[in-house]
């Protein structure tokens, strides 16, 4: 299992409490230090069984000064995420083929 966290984030922490507490091992992935690629951020959203617009956090200021209203293929928004790895939304756990978001936390429990 694998968790896209930002340790600043209180549902982020929250989700990463729920997991350990669970006893399951988990590799922390800081996504703002160690930026997803293309290909990885591909895999997730494919697991998570969304389009990429959904996994963006439309309420950062970068979001709504730069991004608002804009139309872009599954591909473009994943560049912008690459790019701007804060638009992010967070946390993201990974277990083999499937993924959630973590918000709200106690989404986590159906991986465990």
């Amino acid at each position: 299992m694998k968790i896209y966290h930002n340790p600043r984030c209180k549902k982020s922490r929250e989700t990463l409490k729920l997991i350990e507490e669970a006893g399951i091992s988990v590799e922390i992935i800081k996504y703002l230090e160690k930026i997803p690629s293309e290909k990885e951020l591909t895999d997730v959203i494919e697991k998570l069984k969304i389009p990429a617009v959904e996994l963006l956090r439309k309420g950062e200021t970068l979001f709504k000064e730069n991004y608002k209203g804009k139309k872009f293929s599954n591909k473009e928004w994943i560049q912008v995420m690459v790019k701007n790895p804060k638009l992010i939304e967070r946390p993201i756990v990974v277990k083999g083929e499937k993924a959630i978001i973590g918000r709200p936390p106690e989404n986590v429990k159906e991986l465990l």
